[in-house]
């Protein structure tokens, strides 16, 4: 059997895989299309009904 050496994968080496000049502009593309989805679902969203926080005013009868 044949021993593995390297150290285990952290987050600082992720990042500086994803940083690198290949890596970085997919890693880019998808930040973008990912905000985009976020934005575009947030968008479609209806808004929650707010009940009236007073009743209307009452008017006196002209007269």
């Amino acid at each position: 059997m044949t021993e593995d050496t390297r150290p285990p994968r952290t987050f600082k080496g992720l990042l500086r895989w994803a940083t690198t000049p290949p890596q970085a502009w997919g890693v880019y593309l998808l930040a973008i299309i990912l905000v985009w989805l976020i934005s575009f679902y947030a968008g479609s969203l209806k808004p929650k009904k707010m009940p009236e926080a007073s009743p209307p005013a009452v008017t006196a009868p002209k007269g």
